[in-house]
């Protein structure tokens, strides 16, 4: 079954603006990566937005609360997603939005606080 593309309204999170109105064909989760007009953002959060009709809800739009990115050089995967840095360093925080407490920045290569785990 192909998926239908809803209207996405992207919010930069910081300072709060819409940046844009788009219509995607897949469903960005928090830590995803989006480009729009040249630009990386990564997601930190989706918002539904549904309207009631005939006795029922309809999802009506998205909306993509965001900010700019660069995309990681470093990530590792855990199972079945994509994490930030190498995940045998102690202080990863195996999170797809943040490295880790110590060096949120990166990178992991080189990092004096690096432990092995």
């Amino acid at each position: 079954m192909e998926q239908e593309s809803l209207p996405t309204e992207i919010i930069l999170s910081h300072p709060h603006q819409t940046i844009g109105n788009i219509r995607l064909d897949w469903n960005p989760q928090p830590g995803a990566y989006l480009d729009l007009e040249g630009k990386t953002y990564t997601v930190l959060e989706r918002r539904h937005r549904y309207q009631f009709k005939s006795g029922k809800y309809h999802l009506r739009k998205i909306a993509l609360y965001v900010q700019l990115a660069q995309r990681p050089t470093e990530r590792s995967r855990i199972h079945d997603r994509w994490v930030i840095g190498d995940i045998t360093c102690g202080y990863n925080a195996r999170s797809e939005l943040i490295r880790c407490a110590v060096n949120p920045a990166g990178p992991c290569e080189g990092c004096r606080f690096f432990e092995q785990t």
